[in-house]
């Protein structure tokens, strides 16, 4: 008796089909770990919003956890950048946190940089929730004035277990554009 072979197109189709389930295994054991070592950082809008803040903040030197700024974000999440260019034109810079970790991190390693929020007005429905959130920033803890202030505009989506940060999008303060006093601390 002639054993049966399996037509090649098949084969083919098997061999897609269990490349697809080890990629897919692969990225589930790896967020699984991810969720065990940072799961509480994210389990309500206050942790999120503090880790938010305080893993881009280190003195000189000090390196950040780009790792856990990932682990923040929702996939395609975006970070938006407004203000007014050289020509005076305001305008928006769209970054992936991927992106945001390729242009600053070196500044922020080289130059030392702490953000901390200042105030917050939060408004929520069902799964989702804005944040406008004021921040003031320096370069080192020792320092008692900022150099720049600014508010943050943050999107967020509880998925029953975590938040996801889906988008921030900030613009710092100006001389000709300062925060309203309903956006500072009283």
């Amino acid at each position: 008796m002639k054993k049966k072979s399996i037509p090649v197109v098949l084969k083919n189709q098997l061999l897609v089909l269990a490349t697809v389930l080890m990629a897919w295994t692969n990225t589930t054991c790896a967020q699984a770990v991810l969720d065990k070592k940072y799961g509480e950082k994210v389990k309500t809008l206050d942790s999120t919003i503090a880790t938010l803040y305080s893993v881009i903040s280190g003195e000189k030197g000090e390196e950040r956890d780009w790792e856990l700024f990932r682990y923040l974000y929702y996939p395609r999440a975006q970070m938006v950048a407004s203000g007014k260019n050289p020509e005076g034109q305001v305008g928006a810079r769209y970054l992936t946190p991927g992106e945001y970790i390729s242009n600053s991190g070196d500044w922020l390693l080289t130059n030392g940089f702490f953000e901390d929020e200042i105030h917050r007005t939060t408004e929520q429905f069902g799964p989702i929730a804005h944040v406008f959130s004021t921040y003031e920033t320096f370069h080192s803890r020792t320092e008692a004035e900022s150099f720049m202030r600014g508010i943050n505009s943050i999107q967020l989506l509880y998925t029953g277990e975590r938040w996801w940060v889906m988008n921030i999008f900030w613009t710092q303060e100006t001389e000709e554009n300062p925060i309203p006093k309903e956006y500072l601390p009283n």
